[in-house]
């Protein structure tokens, strides 16, 4: 299955570069050197990644992520030629998937892809679970990727998604940040811990979770985080309906 990917950058021999090399792996590659152009690409060709550089003309990659955002749970690996713990934070912030510096070796950029695609279902193996949970009044299918939060489809990432899995695979136990970190591989989250934190704040705001007064995810300081509900085995169904 051949996988479309969105680079966004305003390097165009760093864009002809992944033209012509991705597609040996499988990719087919869309290029654009200006946010707009990139985000009119997006809408119009549904790519299953998007590579996005940090320093954009117009507006910076930050921004372009956080409006990427807004309207779509596509995949981000994010690009910059400054390696400062605060961009990497602030990318993850905002929803990136993972986060390459420059110079990078392009079979690097490779690995991150197919690590990324498939932790987002995009490339799933044979045998992934076709298993549904509910949990209170959420619903999960790891078959599809898909949660719904009383009937209505929750907008996750990549990340949040496998967190939430996670504890759902793990029902009554306290998950510490380096049990997290294992499970959702593809980021180099040893860079920047807190980062886990910021993932598991972002879905408990999708969530509607109250960390005072918790429905789902309840934090145990100094350890980690407790998903609260016992997960229900259900049989497949029309969620939502």
């Amino acid at each position: 299955m051949s996988h479309l990917i969105l680079v966004i950058d305003d390097d165009r021999k760093l864009n002809d570069l992944l033209t012509a090399y991705l597609p040996q792996f499988d990719m087919q590659v869309i290029s654009a050197t200006h946010p707009d152009e990139g985000l009119a690409c997006l809408r119009k060709q549904s790519p299953s990644l998007v590579i996005l550089d940090l320093m954009l003309p117009g507006r910076d990659g930050l921004a372009v992520c956080r409006e990427i955002r807004h309207e779509s749970s596509v995949p981000i690996i994010m690009l910059t030629a400054r390696g400062d713990l605060p961009d990497r934070v602030a990318g993850l912030e905002l929803g990136a998937d993972d986060y390459l510096s420059k110079p990078f070796e392009p079979r690097e950029l490779v690995a991150r892809i197919q690590t990324v695609l498939r932790r987002s279902g995009e490339t799933r193996a044979p045998g992934l679970s076709r298993e549904r949970f509910r949990a209170d009044a959420l619903i999960v299918d790891l078959r599809s990727r898909t949660a719904w939060l009383d009937g209505t489809v929750l907008d996750l990432t990549t990340t949040e998604f496998e967190i939430l899995a996670l504890f759902l695979h793990h029902p009554g136990r306290v998950m510490n940040r380096d049990q997290i970190m294992e499970s959702v591989r593809g980021i180099d989250w040893d860079a920047y811990n807190r980062s886990i934190d910021v993932a598991v704040s972002r879905l408990r705001h999708k969530l509607n979770d109250d960390p005072k007064r918790p429905r789902y995810f309840k934090t145990i300081w100094g350890t980690g985080y407790l998903f609260l509900p016992t997960p229900e085995l259900i049989q497949a169904e029309s969620a939502g309906a």
